[in-house]
């Protein structure tokens, strides 16, 4: 085994990381996939971020639906260590951005994982009947909750890291949505956590 900031992956899981990081930091410069700011933490802010999120997640999660997945963070980070650890099975990532969507195909086929894109918006898509759905950086939870409604299966758990102001959209989104929720901290910085969502109803 080997790894990056004390996450354990096969050696070819970190070759299809590196590939993947070396892609994404390729076209950065073009369409801006990540902040300049982040990209020399990539390991850590992005991917070791988004890795945590396998730890976290039901064992039954086969088919996991990324929103608004931007440079892949969650998704890609996932689909690559699910062909390792046989789960996520298949990954589809959402993203309404053409170039960015571009970006997420080229990767997926450079490093021949079960995924898919889907160039649109969240809204316009029927439901897509995931056992997981995830989203960073993406949107308030509240709004995330009603994606989440709209694509999960019955029994299925949504997954969103949030930062420092957690709480609020906690309460905010408790007000209009019905819902049972989980709390981990985040392994990568102080502060923000991940909350684990299911039985999603509306008030």
């Amino acid at each position: 085994m080997t790894g990056f900031a004390g996450f354990d992956v096969s050696r070819e899981t970190m070759e299809r990381l590196e590939l993947y990081a070396e892609l994404l930091r390729k076209w950065n410069p073009r369409i801006n996939l990540v902040s300049k700011t982040t990209i020399q933490e990539l390991w850590t802010r992005h991917f070791l971020d988004s890795a945590q999120l396998i730890e976290i997640a039901p064992r039954v999660s086969r088919y996991w639906v990324d929103l608004g997945s931007g440079g892949g963070f969650p998704g890609l980070v996932l689909s690559i260590i699910g062909q390792e650890r046989g789960l996520p099975r298949h990954v589809t990532l959402v993203e309404s951005d053409a170039r960015k969507a571009a970006f997420l195909r080229t990767v997926i086929r450079e490093a021949d994982l079960p995924a898919r894109v889907i160039n649109d918006r969240i809204e316009n898509i029927p439901g897509l009947g995931a056992d997981v759905v995830s989203a960073r950086a993406l949107a308030d939870l509240c709004s995330l909750i009603g994606y989440a409604d709209q694509h999960l299966l019955p029994g299925g758990t949504a997954i969103f890291p949030k930062g420092a102001r957690w709480e609020k959209e906690l309460a905010d989104a408790q007000s209009k949505w019905n819902f049972a929720h989980r709390l981990d901290k985040s392994i990568t910085e102080d502060g923000p956590v991940i909350l684990s969502v299911t039985g999603v109803s509306r008030v």
